[in-house]
């Protein structure tokens, strides 16, 4: 944004940063967080410390400092930022779909081998291994609104194996490697802690494949539909052999498969043919279900803990994670979400929550805008299933099985 035109929601945007002024101690850093935040607002070309503190007149180390070492609570701004999009959220108009909760990751690509967690890696930015590094993330999606909701970096073995290499980076002792989704599983008890629960929880094959993760999921009841790969395993009957997805619920004969139209906000619409079965998978009854779309022959598998809600509905919460692309999207170009500076830690940390709590504000301004326009220009905007359809089915492509850390994160780390 312009400055004329972050000036004209100043006191919109002052009154959103008040919320979080019993996160310091001091006046002048409350400054330093003004600036930080209206920096990564502004329009300046990179949203890292030093193009943002000359914009705001401020000394560039004074700005690494109030970054890297300033005494302030940040694990206080992210609880205070969880319970605000709470309160966003009650506001909104009821949504029959629910409130929906999205895991997702995102890289972002660094050179050299000093910044926290960087290593050669799958790297969805550029679709390929490349040195980078990887936060997680979880976002919110009800109805039109969406934001990001948490983030945290991902710590690889390497780094957890090289304590002297951790201290040198400023990782406390404490953290360690974790699987992404037990980082997942960290962020949802933070958010329930907040208040911030979910009707449904999605997410991608790289989580779907982890049956520790669905297992723990079901253990505290939280419904929800993940995307798995075609080689994860399920049962036909508690006590039968194991088959693969694309075995139990193979992408032939799908001429009586129903149809569904898929609405996207920003490209066109797509057309899915979907089939279910119910197995048993992760230590309980699931439905499997295998969608294809009829245009490219894409073939994806989900599993869902729901075993009485409409096939509609259940792609309709699946397709919901694609939300999530807008916001890293959104996050990465205009609120500076991957200009990651330093080679510190609590600095890389602090400058992933000072971005959630602008793209947070920018969400709540969106949703208060489109409230004020008509029902029918929300309709025409909204992504979801559309209409069952019937009709002959393309021939599908095969599908390659490609392994679960090798998904598409089609956003570039640049605009």
């Amino acid at each position: 944004m312009t400055e004329q035109e972050i000036a004209q929601i100043g006191p919109e945007f002052s009154a959103h940063l008040g919320r979080f002024r019993k996160c310091f101690i001091q006046e002048r850093s409350v400054t330093h967080f003004d600036n930080y935040c209206r920096g990564l607002l502004s329009n300046v070309g990179r949203k890292s410390v030093e193009p943002m503190a000359l914009a705001s007149g401020t000394a560039v180390r004074t700005l690494q400092e109030f970054l890297k070492s300033g005494k302030w609570d940040h694990e206080l701004a992210r609880n205070l930022h969880q319970q605000g999009v709470l309160a966003d959220l009650d506001e909104l108009p009821h949504d029959p779909l629910g409130r929906i909760g999205v895991i997702d990751e995102t890289s972002h690509v660094k050179k050299g081998t000093k910044t926290p967690g960087v290593q050669r890696q799958w790297c969805g930015a550029v679709g390929k291994k490349e040195n980078c590094i990887v936060t997680v993330h979880t976002a919110v999606v009800q109805g039109e609104y969406k934001t990001l909701l948490d983030g945290d970096l991902f710590l690889p073995e390497s780094w957890d194996a090289d304590r002297e290499r951790c201290r040198e980076a400023g990782i406390p002792g404490e953290i360690h490697y974790r699987a992404k989704w037990w980082i997942a599983l960290e962020q949802q008890a933070r958010l329930a802690g907040n208040g911030l629960m979910f009707d449904w929880l999605t997410f991608d094959e790289g989580y779907g494949s982890k049956v520790p993760y669905l297992r723990l999921l079901n253990e505290v009841k939280q419904r929800f539909v993940g995307e798995v790969p075609v080689s994860f395993s399920v049962c036909r009957r508690m006590s039968e052999k194991s088959w693969r997805a694309d075995e139990c619920l193979p992408t032939t004969q799908t001429d009586r498969w129903r149809r569904f139209r898929l609405a996207r906000r920003t490209l066109g619409h797509q057309v899915w043919r979907a089939m279910e079965k119910r197995v048993w998978a992760a230590g309980r009854w699931h439905r499997l279900i295998a969608a294809i779309n009829e245009a490219t022959g894409e073939v994806k598998y989900f599993v869902t803990n729901e075993l009485t809600g409409s096939l509609r509905r259940v792609l309709r919460v699946a397709f919901t994670r694609w939300n999530v692309e807008h916001v890293f999207r959104v996050a990465k170009q205009e609120t500076g979400l991957t200009h990651y500076e330093g080679r510190h830690y609590q600095g890389l940390i602090r400058h992933l929550i000072l971005g959630l709590i602008v793209i947070g504000f920018a969400s709540r301004k969106v949703a208060r805008l489109r409230g004020e326009k008509s029902a029918d220009h929300l309709r025409t905007s909204l992504p979801g299933v559309e209409r069952e359809m019937r009709g002959p089915l393309a021939t599908p492509a095969s599908h390659d099985g490609n392994a679960a850390h090798e998904r598409s994160d089609p956003i570039p780390s640049a605009a």
